[in-house]
């Protein structure tokens, strides 16, 4: 069974920058395509970022983040990163890490991909 656990979020201030992180185990993270996904009270849970399988030469963002957030992975680690810079008042939500360790053949953005998901680390960004 996939385990993922977030951690890093927090109370920043408008501009300012964040990283979020997510270790996971159970399975060799290698084989896993990785996303961020976050959700806004009273809003639909929505992609954010996402990584393809072993050296995540494949990456896809939201337009609402592409230019701010960057995804990585350390497979060494077993982590995937997100980096946020910019930040803005409308990134606040509860940012979840999902992962697809069956070579799902989908879109990273598609939320139906991932059969494994965090609890979730909330980002407040204050106006």
């Amino acid at each position: 069974q996939v385990r993922l656990v977030e951690s890093g979020g927090g109370l920043v201030q408008t501009g300012d920058s964040l990283i979020l992180s997510c270790v996971a185990s159970g399975r060799a993270f290698g084989s896993m395509a990785l996303a961020w996904f976050r959700q806004a009270p009273g809003k639909e849970r929505e992609f954010v970022a996402g990584i393809s399988y072993y050296q995540g030469s494949s990456t896809a963002y939201s337009q609402s983040v592409k230019g701010r957030f960057t995804i990585s992975r350390d497979n060494a680690k077993s982590t995937v990163n997100l980096q946020m810079n910019t930040l803005k008042p409308e990134d606040t939500a509860i940012y979840y890490c999902a992962a697809d360790d069956q070579f799902t053949a989908a879109p990273l953005e598609t939320s139906a991909r991932y059969d494994h998901w965090g609890q979730g680390t909330q980002v407040t960004v204050s106006s």
